[in-house]
């Protein structure tokens, strides 16, 4: 009787649809790779993968991702039955209380693990976790807010590698603004695509305040700002390999930029946000070549 109740209380499959695993393992991938290639060992001189305190802070930023998620579809349920009935998991694969319970044993874990490796991560990893409660509650129904929000988070998760061991910063920085940036235009494919369940409830963003085309026009514009930015950040750094690798993915960036032009249809935009982690995973990967 017992095993029946939790069956319906909670569904592991349920619960590995609500945590993103595969989105959760690309942020320890990118964290691993940014301490592995960019910071290589601790200011004591030990090789950082051999320092325990390196994976509780990935451990601690996954577990805030996965509150993050969750919360998210908490608040999410009613615009996903428009947008995406066939996800939809609170409610069905696990009821709400238990949803709102997990997110909050997942941050408590996170922040007492990040103070383990310092007070100042602890403080990150509690003002992470504040601002995706704030973005599902509240900045993700309004114009642009709420994707500048995930996209600084994105970046931070990255960076925070470099400011707890304050190691080969600016490096670090580059790739923190190289996932700022496409997870903020990416970001805003998502709420082109989810127009249809974001306006039936009431959400303000940003294809829905300005329109489609001038939506795509903010996504031109943020993509010269993102140029601009490696650049000046690759010459700052004089490394010629960096500023060769970027031009050569700049090429492909390109390309997805010319696709955002053409697409005009809702698959054309769940294509375009599927290539963007691409993009982000591609630039990750590079750390390994430099």
């Amino acid at each position: 009787m017992n095993a029946i109740n939790v069956s319906r209380t909670i569904s592991i499959r349920g619960l590995f649809q609500i945590s993103r695993p595969i989105n959760l393992l690309m942020v320890a991938f990118s964290q691993l790779m940014t301490a592995f290639f960019l910071v290589e060992s601790t200011n004591s001189g030990l090789p950082v993968l051999q320092d325990y305190k390196l994976y509780l802070m990935v451990f601690s930023t996954s577990l805030i991702t996965a509150a993050g998620y969750m919360i998210n579809d908490y608040y999410d349920v009613k615009i996903d039955y428009v947008n995406r009935p066939g996800e939809v998991v609170v409610g069905k694969g696990i009821k709400r209380r238990v949803v709102i319970l997990l997110h909050t044993i997942l941050n408590i874990s996170a922040i007492a693990i990040g103070l383990m490796v310092s007070p100042k991560v602890a403080m990150i990893n509690f003002g992470a976790a504040f601002l995706l409660w704030l973005y599902s509650n509240k900045l993700k129904r309004e114009p642009f807010i709420g994707n500048l929000t995930v996209a600084f988070l994105t970046g931070l998760a990255i960076f925070l590698i470099g400011f707890h061991y304050q190691k080969s910063e600016l490096l670090v920085l580059t790739y923190a603004i190289f996932a700022f940036f496409l997870n903020l235009i990416r970001e805003i494919i998502k709420d082109i695509e989810d127009r249809p369940g974001d306006r039936k409830h009431g959400c303000r963003t940003l294809p829905i305040v300005i329109g489609f085309r001038k939506t795509k026009g903010v996504i031109f514009l943020i993509a010269a700002v993102f140029v601009c930015a490696i650049l000046i950040v690759t010459f700052k750094l004089n490394r010629p390999l960096i500023f060769y690798y970027f031009s050569g993915l700049g090429l492909f960036f390109t390309y997805f930029m010319y696709l955002i032009y053409q697409a005009d249809r809702k698959d054309h935009f769940t294509q375009l946000s599927a290539l963007a982690k691409i993009l982000m995973l591609v630039g990750t990967i590079s750390m390994g070549f430099l």
